[in-house]
């Protein structure tokens, strides 16, 4: 089965189209990468598929279930390019309101807690109000909280903007792992060079998907030794 089914969805504000026509489908247990530069519609085609916004046109399936479902939501973990975490609140705090959330045991969230607020390095703000910490520490926080519940199906827009190298790295050691476990993680971004991590990329230009496939096979395709490159290529032609 596959995790996410779009079928020639559409999604126009206006007279302007920001997703046009895109076909995906990405199997379960698959890392996937949205590549395209910034207002590619990486964002918009990201947010039909959580549910988030409704199709103009077109359909979207996860996990068997069209979407808009509330069934499959609790086997979601989505993390948005814009941090979701509430200022007002504690580390500590915004972690217990999203186990609460998914109906995590106290036990449980504990165990998961911990390990979550190493593996984005906030074990020491854990008792900080999240209005005191910098942006890229809020958008730690926010991925921490979209993998909390362990979920089956991981949607990541943009997750390691602000991110340093060092930590950046440690992220995409922990997402490899998740595909190993058969969890499949969809994550969208415009660090061409992060490709390299999944088995899968789709190149996103003015809501269209240009090219897809396996990154190295895109380069061979192409005769080019990036992704970037290939994407340049790709899109002067669809210029012509």
């Amino acid at each position: 089965m596959a995790a996410i089914e779009t079928g020639r969805l559409v999604k126009k504000f206006g007279k302007f189209t920001a997703v046009d026509n895109l076909d995906l489908k990405i199997e379960e247990g698959e890392t996937y990468g949205l590549l395209g530069p910034n207002g590619s519609g990486k964002t918009t085609a990201i947010k039909m598929i959580c549910g988030l916004l409704r199709p103009t046109f077109g359909s979207v399936k996860v996990l068997g279930r069209a979407m808009p479902s509330g069934e499959v939501l609790s086997s979601i973990g989505y993390m948005p390019q814009d941090v979701a975490v509430y200022i007002d609140n504690t580390v500590h705090e915004n972690l217990e309101l999203f186990a609460s959330l998914y109906g995590m045991t106290p036990a449980r969230f504990r165990e998961r807690e911990r390990e979550m607020l190493d593996f984005v390095d906030l074990a020491g703000w854990r008792d900080d109000l999240a209005s005191t910490l910098s942006g890229g520490m809020r958008h730690r926080l926010s991925l921490a909280c979209a993998l909390l519940h362990e979920p089956r199906l991981l949607i990541l827009d943009e997750p390691t903007v602000g991110v340093d190298p060092e930590l950046r790295a440690s992220f995409w050691e922990y997402f490899d792992k998740l595909g190993e476990k058969g969890i499949t993680v969809v994550i969208t971004t415009h660090y061409m060079d992060e490709a390299g991590h999944c088995q899968k990329v789709g190149l996103l230009r003015q809501g269209r998907l240009i090219a897809e496939g396996d990154p190295e096979e895109l380069m061979k395709k192409h005769g080019k030794r990036s992704l970037e490159d290939v994407f340049l290529e790709v899109a002067r032609r669809g210029a012509e």
